[in-house]
């Protein structure tokens, strides 16, 4: 009688890792006006996910959500299992209107210390620091000037910078590059593809340019406007398949980017009903 023959040892399951994000049933109302209506997602440790959506539609309330800027009305945001019940240092927003979000008399280097500040670095610490994060995003040769003195991009980099400085895992940018001309916004999202592959951040991104988001994102979240009974805020949640690092001309030439982009455009320009 032949052995029987042996059985591989079974392999231990090890559990799916925590996501960094979780919007379980949010609903948000503001001014007596359903903004967001009951949206679930799962944003993973690691992830760079874009939100689209037409004017108004909640992209920047879900956002602020996430930040712990605004309160729900439904549902809990949780960042690594734990809820969010306001603003963290393991989160940094990074502001559409790069001018206000600086302050105007301190220099490049003092906005960057910002951050240092509200975390009580030590002094000691803090030049090495900032130093450091300057380098990260090409501003060394900057850090003596005022706000004024640099161009808007410049101006973008130092509040990316000051963000940086904090050491998030999360980062959270509302149309950063909206008000940038092409040439300056496609470096800094190049720039910004970097720093994250760099840095193992998580980026929820919000933008209105259906081309920046699938050259940025791994995932493209589409919210729907008027949301409502039976019209869930969240309608489609795209996979990016495109490989990285990517490159402004050849990556925006793959069959793969020019077919999300028709089914994203369809989608935001006449509907999903």
């Amino acid at each position: 009688m032949s052995a029987l023959p042996k059985l591989a040892p079974e392999v231990p399951r090890l559990p799916a890792p925590l996501p960094l994000v979780s919007f379980d049933k949010v609903a948000i109302h503001l001014g007596g006006r359903e903004i967001l209506s009951p949206t679930t997602l799962e944003i993973g440790r690691g992830e760079f996910v874009c939100i689209v959506g037409p004017s108004g539609c909640g992209k920047t309330t879900l956002l602020r959500a996430a930040a712990g800027f605004v309160p729900t009305h439904e549902g809990a945001v949780l960042r690594g299992g734990e809820v969010v019940s306001g603003p963290s240092r393991q989160a940094a927003f990074v502001f559409q209107d790069y001018g206000r979000a600086l302050l105007p008399w301190r220099t490049v280097a003092g906005n960057v210390a910002l951050a240092l500040e509200a975390a009580k670095v030590p002094g000691a610490e803090r030049a090495v620091r900032i130093a450091a994060v300057l380098a990260t995003v090409g501003l060394s040769a900057h850090a003596g000037k005022f706000p004024s003195q640099l161009s808007g991009g410049m101006q973008q980099r130092v509040q990316i910078a000051r963000c940086l400085a904090q050491q998030p895992e999360l980062l959270m940018m509302d149309e950063p590059f909206g008000a940038l001309d092409a040439m300056t916004r496609e470096s800094l999202q190049d720039e910004l593809a970097r720093l994250v592959h760099e840095q193992g951040l998580t980026v929820l991104f919000v933008t209105h340019d259906l081309d920046e988001a699938i050259y940025l994102g791994d995932r493209v979240v589409a919210l729907r406007a008027n949301p409502g009974p039976g019209r869930p805020s969240l309608a489609r949640v795209v996979d990016v398949p495109l490989p990285r690092p990517r490159n402004q001309l050849a990556t925006k030439e793959l069959p793969d980017f020019l077919r999300l982009r028709r089914e994203l455009y369809g989608f935001l320009g006449h509907g999903d009903d």
